[in-house]
């Protein structure tokens, strides 16, 4: 039976592997989820079978409430809440990793060795820290906890906390029967979590969704350390380096360190940005007409919007979170399908932090049936710009500020962005001229060659595609 445990784990550990290489390329990402899911089956089922098993009351119990929540979940939960759903899952994924670590600990307290007490210490404290950080980051992609929670000498308080539970566990790898100091180190560390996340701004949180998914990785691999079960280890692993690699990729698409995400307040703004008034920056390409400082936008109607699609020979897409809200994807590809009858070129513009979550935009749209070669990432694009006749952007506001390319005082400074600026007219698809994520204005709406088309995304381009087919 034991052969057969390995050879399960040795198989569920190659289809994560082949998983992973999959979901590397949108043609071949939904065979990697495929081959994850098989992987995962496998490794269940190889576990179920170990001479340890005694009893499975509470394992088909568990199993029976996994389904009745996880159901539900995948069916019924909408898009534009994926993000905070994926942190709650990161949450309760490394819970359970503690709770193990917290079960091995009571269980063989007198006899755990100092190797041991380090695995056990790493995967309590990662698990806790990334069950109560995903907590505060699934609350603030929802809006119920608002703002930034910034307060003198918190990173002084951050470092006292994490030095106290790094402490804790040298000092249980060679006391290990401390067992009052190692509760005391985990409810440090749930502490910490919140400590973590709480000063971090809302616009940050893909960011930091991912790096979550690194910890709970780890805190998987250290059980698998603390169980001597090679697929916990082998998976753990890859969560947490895939998490991290693409944590790394993100902070770099951002302009931002991976040191300032976590020990710099990352996203907070200065006052004087976040108060001021909205003015119309000098631009060369495109100046604003504003009068006496007051921002001036333009608006556009549906029909005129539809004239300006007709006559153009190639359109640029920017979707963001707005998108999302309205669940305006499949008529965005509606619209799209409609203009390439019309032999007009079009494409789609991914910002890597678009929307709340890595890869936001791009489910969406796959969701819609739009063509994987159309979804071209910012760097590919961005040259484009200048010769497009209309970019159109939908709820995508922080990606496509030009303050990140000049305003030092701005939150944004140095992120990279989608040059939409750059386009002969850009079409802004928009509730209201309310800030985006990051809490601040985007002057891109007072730019000469930009238009204001208001109203829920999803309703303005039916609008506009109505409009379309008549004429």
């Amino acid at each position: 039976m034991s052969h057969f445990i390995e050879i399960a784990y040795l198989l569920a550990s190659v289809a994560f592997i082949l998983a992973l290489k999959c979901l590397n390329s949108p043609e071949t990402a939904r065979r990697g989820v495929l081959l994850a899911e098989m992987g995962m089956l496998i490794a269940i089922v190889g576990t179920l079978v170990h001479h340890e098993v005694i009893r499975y009351e509470w394992i088909i119990a568990g199993l029976a409430l996994g389904t009745i929540i996880g159901i539900p979940l995948g069916l019924w939960v909408p898009m534009t809440a994926m993000p905070e759903r994926i942190a709650l899952s990161h949450a309760f994924g490394a819970l359970a990793a503690a709770l193990v670590g917290v079960s091995e600990y009571y269980r063989h307290a007198g006899e755990i060795d100092g190797i041991m007490m380090v695995a056990l210490g790493a995967e309590v404290m990662l698990g806790c820290l990334t069950f109560t950080g995903s907590l505060i980051a699934s609350a603030k992609l929802h809006d119920t906890i608002k703002g930034f929670w910034m307060y003198k000498g918190q990173n002084v308080v951050n470092l006292s906390l994490l030095a106290g539970i790094v402490g804790i566990i040298i000092y249980l790898i060679f006391v290990p029967q401390a067992s009052v100091l190692f509760y005391i180190m985990m409810l440090l560390a749930f502490v910490f979590g919140v400590m973590l996340v709480i000063p971090i701004g809302a616009a940050d949180m893909p960011v930091v969704i991912s790096i979550l998914n690194a910890y709970a990785g780890l805190a998987a691999s250290a059980t698998g350390f603390v169980l001597s079960n090679n697929v916990l280890i082998i998976a753990g692993a890859l969560d947490g380096a895939s998490g991290l690699i693409l944590s790394l990729i993100m902070c770099k698409a951002m302009n931002r360190s991976a040191a300032n995400v976590f020990f710099g307040g990352f996203g907070q703004q200065p006052v004087e940005s976040a108060t001021a008034p909205l003015k119309a920056p000098v631009h060369a390409a495109a100046k604003t007409a504003v009068a006496d400082d007051k921002p001036a936008v333009k608006k556009i109607t549906h029909e005129e919007a539809a004239i300006l699609f007709r006559n153009a020979k190639k359109v640029i897409v920017v979707p963001g979170y707005g998108m999302a809200a309205a669940q305006a994807q499949h008529v965005v590809g509606e619209f799209a399908e409609m203009l390439k009858e019309k032999s007009i070129s079009i494409k789609y513009a991914i910002h890597p932090v678009a929307g709340r979550m890595p890869g936001h935009m791009n489910v969406l749209l796959a969701e819609a049936g739009v063509p994987y070669t159309d979804l071209i990432e910012m760097d590919e694009i961005n040259h484009e710009f200048p010769e497009t006749d209309v970019a159109l952007v939908i709820g995508a506001n922080d990606i496509t500020n030009p303050a990140a390319r000049h305003d030092q005082k701005s939150p944004i400074y140095g992120m990279p962005i989608l040059d939409v600026d750059k386009a002969k007219i850009v079409i802004v698809c928009k509730r209201s001229m309310k800030p985006g994520f990051a809490g601040i204005d985007n002057e891109l709406y007072l730019y000469q060659n930009t238009r204001m088309l208001f109203g829920d995304a999803k309703d303005s381009i039916s609008m506009v595609v109505e409009k379309l087919k008549t004429s």
